[in-house]
């Protein structure tokens, strides 16, 4: 039986779009990112153009590197190189993309009439939405059809070579350690601000946390970013995947950084007395949603801007600057990528 089309299986008219990265996409993903009070129009907008000037700065960089390889189109190994030196992201990008390749995998085997058993073998958690929750990679011959695939970026050593080395499950390089390291402080984090949310509450917030700039709307993107205008060719689905989880990158480590920098400035505004680390002390006891959030103020026009600064001059963990002589030869004028 077909399932009826919803109104999110719609493409979104470019007006219906723009709306939606600015007064809500971009709120979803601030709220995911610690951002419980309802930001101003003025805050996403500026959150939005920062993104947009990003993407197109990774579009060009990306199209140069093309163009140096000999190719007109980009690929996904010239996105991998943009962020090479964070390579907790890098990893997560890479895993990401690994289990896309899965779950794909698995619709295409139940759309042509698979069954469904064979898929998940025996393990209840197996099924064609095998993700990184899903209970990972299942046993069986069908199984190793379904397994992630290791995705080899151009830098590392086995691509030098027509033979590769038999994977083992147990191998983990740096890239994946420090991702794990990444990923356990973030659920803390996660865990941090939804232990006190109720049922409703929590619902909202695993709304929030899908949502996307390219999902289901990979042609607005398009249009958005200007991939006419940067690129010769039509970019693939991976691409546009690509873009779309450094996107939401982008946006909470904004976030994040802004919420900081307005923590900052209500410290030095109010010096912090007996009373203030009580009142403090009691806030953070109480969670996202108690009594104490209700008359927060939501971070500012200046805070996000002041984050932005701060990004774009915070030194990137792995690539050493090498001072060439003059006084202003450390002084860096290209946008440098969140």
């Amino acid at each position: 039986m077909a399932r009826p089309t919803s109104q999110l299986d719609l493409e979104p008219s470019t007006e219906e779009y723009n709306h939606l990265l600015t007064h809500v996409t971009t709120s979803q993903m601030m709220f995911v990112s610690g951002e419980t009070a309802e930001p101003s129009p003025e805050t996403t907008t500026i959150i939005e153009e920062i993104v947009h000037t990003q993407v197109i700065e990774m579009l060009k960089r990306s199209t140069a590197l093309a163009t140096r390889r000999g190719s007109r189109s980009i690929s996904t190994n010239d996105l991998f190189f943009l962020i090479r030196h964070d390579k907790a992201k890098l990893s997560r990008l890479v895993t990401f993309l690994s289990w896309k390749d899965v779950r794909k995998t698995a619709k295409d085997s139940d759309d042509k009439g698979g069954d469904a058993a064979d898929i998940g073998g025996d393990d209840p958690l197996g099924g064609a939405d095998g993700g990184p929750g899903a209970g990972g990679p299942v046993v069986g011959d069908t199984g190793k059809k379904n397994k992630r695939t290791k995705v080899t970026l151009p830098w590392d050593v086995s691509s030098y070579f027509s033979e590769q080395v038999p994977e083992r499950d147990d191998e983990e390089d740096e890239e994946e350690e420090e991702m794990n390291e990444a990923t356990i402080a973030r659920l803390k984090t996660a865990d941090e601000r939804t232990k006190n949310m109720t049922k409703e509450e929590y619902v909202h917030y695993s709304e929030c946390r899908q949502a996307s700039f390219t999902f289901r709307k990979a042609k607005r993107f398009r249009e958005w970013a200007g991939f006419h205008l940067y690129t010769d060719s039509k970019p693939n689905d991976d691409i546009v995947d690509i873009l779309g989880f450094l996107t939401f990158e982008i946006v909470q480590t904004l976030t994040e950084e802004a919420l900081q920098v307005k923590a900052e400035e209500e410290m030095t505004k109010n010096r912090p007395g007996e009373a203030d680390v009580l009142s403090k002390k009691r806030k953070m006891e109480t969670g996202l949603f108690g009594e104490q959030e209700e008359g927060r103020t939501p971070v500012g026009p200046k805070h996000i801007q002041e984050a932005f600064r701060r990004l774009q001059v915070k030194p990137i963990p792995g690539r050493n600057r090498v001072w060439m002589g003059g006084p202003r030869s450390l002084q860096r004028t290209e946008l440098r990528l969140i």
